[in-house]
């Protein structure tokens, strides 16, 4: 299905990448006040799921030959 903006014409790739960028830059705040079970495992899932890339981000400057 092509997407379309509000005056009903398709739009061109550029212009979707260009709304998809401007729509990743938005800044969400978590209040832990107001999260529910959910958010609350989704966030821990997400903290382990740091923690995994960055371990392999050290293992992998280790085994960097010259």
């Amino acid at each position: 299905m092509a997407s379309r903006d509000k005056k009903g014409r398709i739009m061109t790739k550029t212009e979707k990448t260009i709304k998809l960028m401007s729509m990743k830059n938005e800044d969400v705040e978590f209040s832990g006040a107001l999260a529910d079970h959910e958010d609350v495992e989704a966030l821990r899932r997400s903290e382990a799921a740091d923690d995994r890339q960055l371990r392999k981000m050290e293992e992998d400057t280790w085994n960097i030959t010259e």
